[in-house]
């Protein structure tokens, strides 16, 4: 479930992204509200969201400070105001994305999937699967676990997940697992073993089997690749 904070000062906002979510059955768990940015930093400290919705105009501190203050946390920026200087100076600070008011439900999931890096099916057992898995990737991820959470036989999640996301759930964590590798390895800053381990490979053929499988070239010359296209 992803944990999430609604901040702002307008509670009509906060109470329709509230039923949005209740509506659309999002694995969204709503942690928390603020009305101001003094309380909404305190809120975010404590509560340490997944996700946070922030308003930018608030009382005694403004959305950009709250940002600036904790930047670990991810961010979908709300606004009444339809402008660029204002997407740029969140974006900037890193925020996810930039909605703008009066919200629409389309524009919140897209928002939404954008920051999480997965999109919503019009399943509710898909979504927490996909919620589960993009939260424990790194992990030994089972079918048992996914029935665990699911309350479905593993044959039932494997149909559901296979008919709504058009892949099995083995070959979607392998994928989600090597579409992050590339972005370790575009970084620059880590080792193929130590990113092996870190997106949930502990044995180094394995890693170099499905990124070979994904990518049509092993770690090693996807590397070599990148680094001669740097010169």
């Amino acid at each position: 479930m992803i944990r999430a904070v609604i901040c702002d000062d307008e509670k009509a906002a906060g109470n329709i992204i509230r039923f949005f979510i209740e509506q659309e059955k999002l694995p969204i768990h709503i942690a928390g509200m603020a009305v101001n940015g003094r309380d909404a930093l305190k809120l975010i400290r404590k509560e340490k969201p997944d996700l946070a919705f922030m308003d930018i105009n608030m009382p005694y501190m403004n959305g950009f400070e709250v940002i600036s203050q904790v930047p670990e946390t991810k961010f979908i920026v709300i606004t009444a105001y339809d402008s660029f200087s204002y997407a740029q100076k969140a974006l900037r600070l890193g925020a996810s994305d930039i909605i703008s008011k009066p919200i629409e439900l389309s524009q919140l999931k897209e928002a939404v999937s954008r920051a999480v890096g997965w999109n919503f099916t019009a399943n509710d057992t898909v979504n927490k699967m996909l919620c589960y898995i993009h939260s424990h990737y790194t992990e030994n991820i089972s079918l048992e676990d996914l029935e665990e959470i699911t309350y479905c036989t593993k044959s039932h999640i494997s149909r559901l997940f296979k008919k709504y996301m058009e892949v099995s759930v083995l070959n979607y964590i392998h994928t989600l697992r090597i579409e992050k590798a590339v972005v370790y390895l575009k970084e620059g800053r880590l080792g193929i073993q130590e990113i092996s381990e870190k997106v949930g490979y502990q044995n180094l053929n394995n890693f170099y089997k499905y990124f070979k499988q994904q990518k049509g070239e092993t770690p090693a010359v996807f590397l070599q690749n990148q680094n001669a296209g740097k010169w």
